[in-house]
């Protein structure tokens, strides 16, 4: 169990992705990401969601991603927020968490 302290410190935000290209260099399948988060600015992040997801799908579609990691090494990429998604029973597909409405890049999630 963790406390509600400790939830607070995940910084959660909502983003546009507003790039994607491939990324033949990741060890799984994915995609470089680029997603505007308002006053937060442009992140970039690599995401495993090619099995689910062409590239034509997800530009301008919002997502969520937790923006407060440091950034992490990816090959010759550096991810700089977690784009959240809940990965599948085969634990190969990951289905993106999104809003149901569109809001506005940068809010927080509560």
């Amino acid at each position: 169990m963790i406390t509600w302290q400790d939830f607070e410190k995940v910084d959660m935000r909502v983003g546009t992705i507003v790039k994607i290209e491939d990324f033949p260099k990741a060890r799984n399948p994915a995609y470089k990401l680029t997603i505007d988060f308002g006053e937060l600015g442009i992140k970039k992040s690599s995401a495993q969601i090619t099995k689910l997801y062409k590239k034509g799908d997800l530009i301008n579609k919002q997502i969520i991603a937790v923006v407060n990691f440091p950034p992490k090494q990816i090959a010759d990429f550096v991810s700089e927020v977690l784009v959240l998604g809940v990965v599948l029973d085969n634990k190969e597909e990951v289905v993106l968490i999104k809003p149901g409405n569109k809001v506005k890049n940068g809010l927080r999630i509560a």
